[in-house]
C-alpha cells in the first residue's frame, strides 16, 4: 500500500504534493502512477494529517483535498484506493468516486461514520488509537498494550457486523506509532499472531514511524533500511499489506519473503 499524502502538514513529505494552498493533481497523479510502476497494488489517500501534534481538517477542505485525486485515479490507473479518512462525507463521496477501502483511524467511531461506512458497501479497514492525533503521544498508558488492542479491535469488528458490514470485509490495523510509546510499538509488533487470530488480515504502518528514530537516532529521510526490516518483521508475523511511503523498496524487501515462503 502506496501513502499518498493530499495535507500540506504531513511529518514525512508534506506540503510536497501541494501548489500554494491547494493539491497540484498533476503532481499526485505522477506519484500514484510511479508508485504503481513500483509494485503498489493499493494506494492510500489522506487529506487529514493525522500526525503526532496535527491539527484537525475541516469537512469541506478534506472533501476539496481527497475526491478530485480519488476520481482521477479510479479514470486511469488500475490499483484499489483506499481513503484514510475519519470524516462521514469523505466515505460516501470517496465511494462514489471510485474508492475501493475505508480505512479510518478511529475505527469507524466519529458520529456518523459507521452508517456511512456501512452504506458504502466498502470493505473498511479499523486501526486503534489512544486519545486523538493532537496528544496521542503525550503520555500513552496501558495495563496490557497487546490485550487491550486486541480487545479494542474485536470491539470495533463486532460493531461493525452489527451495522451490516460482513466480517470478511474488514481488515485491522495495531495503530502504532498512535498513542504508543516504543515499548508498547516494540510489544504489538512481537505479539501480531495474537492479532492474526482475530480472524482479519492485519495492515502495517511502520515506514519512517518516530519509533526507528527513537531506536537508533535516525532522521526521517534515514530510516529506509530500519522501515525495511519491519516490513519484512511484520510479515513474517501475519501482516497482510504493509502501508509504506518506499513502494519499490518495500515491494523488493516483501518479494524475498514471498519467494522464501513459496519455495518450502
Amino acid at each position: 500500500m502506496g501513502i499518498i499524502n493530499a495535507t500540506p502538514d504531513s511529518f514525512s513529505d508534506g506540503g510536497t504534493l501541494f501548489r500554494g494552498a491547494s493539491l497540484d493533481l498533476d503532481s499526485a497523479m505522477a506519484r500514484a502512477r510511479c508508485m504503481c510502476e513500483q509494485g503498489a497494488t493499493v494506494l492510500d489517500i489522506g487529506g487529514e494529517s493525522t500526525r503526532p501534534g496535527a491539527a484537525p481538517v475541516g469537512e469541506a477542505e478534506e472533501l476539496e483535498r481527497v475526491v478530485p485525486l480519488v476520481e482521477r485515479i479510479a479514470g486511469e490507473l488500475d490499483v484499489v484506493i483506499s481513503v484514510d479518512t475519519s470524516t462521514p462525507a469523505v466515505m460516501a463521496a470517496s465511494a462514489a468516486a471510485g474508492a475501493g477501502l475505508i480505512n479510518d483511524v478511529r475505527a469507524l467511531s466519529r458520529e456518523g461514520a459507521l452508517a456511512a461506512a456501512a452504506a458504502t458497501g466498502l470493505p473498511v479497514c479499523l486501526m486503534h488509537m489512544q486519545g486523538q492525533p493532537g496528544s496521542m503521544q503525550d503520555a500513552p498508558r496501558y495495563v496490557d498494550v497487546l490485550a487491550e488492542v486486541r480487545d479494542y479491535l474485536a470491539a470495533r469488528m463486532a460493531a461493525c457486523e452489527a451495522a451490516g458490514i460482513a466480517r470478511d470485509r474488514i481488515l485491522l490495523d495495531p495503530g502504532f506509532g498512535f498513542g504508543k510509546s516504543v515499548a508498547h510499538n516494540l510489544q504489538l509488533l512481537r505479539g501480531l499472531p495474537r492479532l492474526a487470530e482475530l480472524g482479519a488480515p492485519l495492515l502495517v504502518g511502520l515506514s519512517r514511524k518516530s519509533l526507528i528514530g527513537k531506536l537508533i537516532g535516525r532522521e526521517v529521510h534515514e530510516r529506509l533500511p530500519a522501515g525495511l526490516a519491519l516490513a519484512v518483521l511484520a510479515v513474517e508475523r501475519g501482516a497482510w499489506i504493509i502501508r509504506t511511503h518506499d513502494v519499490r523498496e518495500t515491494a523488493d524487501a516483501l518479494a524475498m519473503c514471498v519467494a522464501l515462503t513459496e519455495s518450502v
